[in-house]
């Protein structure tokens, strides 16, 4: 898989520390699942919604890039779990991740232009790190299963390479 590497961001801020704090009491290998792929699905649907607003070139290829990276692991999040005959589970962390995104992705749906652009590549830098800080110090030390953690090691290495690409086109936008 291809990565490219490359401000108001507490108004911006997809989800606050709160949903992750919600799973401190150790996730199961089920929990986690779900929460990784939960994280995924959230940003590709950002994703295609900046594609279907954005004019700017910079912020469609990242999208786009999105897309295509958070798609592909959640693959093989989907064939991991079903080699290991696992049903991801549902959990208020998971919950809590979809319901701040829908109300991220309405209010961000209400801005057009230069001011659109602003906040969705600021909510990707916000929500990225927050993603990667739970996935080193909650997600990947809770996970029992050798490979699940290995999946998640590998998203981790891809997800602070996308941090760093919304820095840079955040700071393209300036």
């Amino acid at each position: 898989m291809s990565i490219k590497h490359t401000a108001a961001l507490a108004a911006l801020l997809l989800v606050s520390a709160t949903p992750f704090a919600g799973a401190a009491d150790k996730p199961t290998d089920p929990q986690i699942a779900h929460i990784a792929y939960t994280a995924g699905v959230i940003d590709v649907e950002a994703a295609k919604q900046a594609i279907e607003k954005s004019k700017t070139k910079e912020v469609v290829d990242f999208a786009n890039d999105m897309v295509r990276d958070h798609e592909a692991v959640n693959v093989q999040a989907l064939d991991l779990v079903k080699k290991l005959n696992v049903t991801p589970e549902d959990n208020a962390t998971s919950q809590a991740l979809s319901k701040a995104a829908e109300e991220e992705r309405a209010k961000v749906a209400k801005l057009e232009g230069a001011a659109f652009d602003k906040a969705y590549v600021a909510n990707e830098v916000a929500y990225h790190k927050q993603v990667n800080g739970a996935l080193e110090t909650l997600l990947i030390p809770s996970a029992e299963n050798a490979e699940l953690k290995s999946l998640l090691e590998t998203g981790l290495k891809i997800f602070q390479g996308h941090q760093q690409h919304a820095e840079h086109v955040a700071g393209m936008l300036k």
